[in-house]
């Protein structure tokens, strides 16, 4: 398996082999930069792709799944937008999963009381989302989670145990904080790529191309068109005889500890 540690464990001794073999005969001083490079790349994808597996376990979806199911999760609410995508996942039958943002739960209570009070479920995304959070240690990123789940267990009155790392980028300093929280990661198979293009038609059709049974789809509760491509999905999987799940029972996992 390719793992953070398995990479650095092969990477460190062969640059301890080229460097016996310089003693013996001259090495040109760019290969070692090339290695150093190839490491740090595959260090760099390693940690972008969260369904690699290369810090972190991250369930991602259910490949096992034969019929059609899905998950649905939202990120970085609670927001105003989240209304709407309730009055949605009511109307289609559906329940979904949020992965909330510390300080919006501080903003909107209200509405994370509802999202609560509907039967979805509710995950960690850390307490400020921030840009800089795949550079903070240990201690940072313990301190920003335990901070969100004291937030969100005020509502949920359990433990949380769903956390989704911001930008799904997973880092060292992260594998050791989840030792210390014990979360588990989710991931996702089906980025809808809704944080980063208003284009509803590349949305939705980006989401239909990637759907298959045991899929986790990513959107945003966030935007005006988050809320329309959603509306068009659930039609879509509606046509298509799709079912929409709990990531609890698409991954037989518990969203919470009592």
């Amino acid at each position: 398996m390719i793992t953070h540690k398995n990479i650095s464990l092969f990477f460190i001794f062969l640059l301890l082999l080229i460097f016996l073999l310089n003693l013996y005969t001259a090495i040109n001083l760019w290969f070692f930069f090339a290695i150093i490079f190839i490491w740090i790349g595959i260090n760099a994808f390693g940690s972008a792709r969260i369904s690699s597996n290369y810090h972190v376990k991250a369930f991602c979806n259910n490949p096992l799944e034969t019929e059609k199911k899905i998950a649905l999760t939202f990120d970085d609410g609670p927001s105003i937008y989240t209304l709407e995508v309730l009055e949605l996942l009511k109307k289609y039958n559906a329940k979904a999963s949020f992965f909330c943002i510390g300080k919006n739960i501080e903003t909107h209570p209200e509405i994370l009381q509802k999202v609560i009070s509907e039967g979805h479920l509710v995950g960690n995304h850390s307490y400020s989302h921030s840009k800089f959070f795949d550079f903070y240690n240990e201690d940072k990123i313990t301190e920003e989670l335990r901070k969100t789940d004291e937030l969100l267990e005020k509502f949920t009155s359990k433990k949380i145990n769903f956390f989704r790392p911001p930008y799904g980028v997973t880092t060292p300093s992260i594998r050791r904080a989840l030792k210390v929280t014990g979360h588990q990661v989710i991931g996702w198979n089906i980025r809808s790529l809704d944080g980063g293009t208003k284009n509803q038609e590349l949305i939705l059709n980006r989401m239909i191309k990637h759907i298959s049974p045991g899929g986790i789809v990513l959107l945003h509760d966030t935007g005006t068109h988050s809320v329309l491509v959603l509306e068009q999905f659930l039609q879509f999987l509606q046509q298509n005889n799709y079912q929409v799940v709990s990531i609890e029972e698409l991954l037989n996992l518990k969203a919470y500890a009592n």
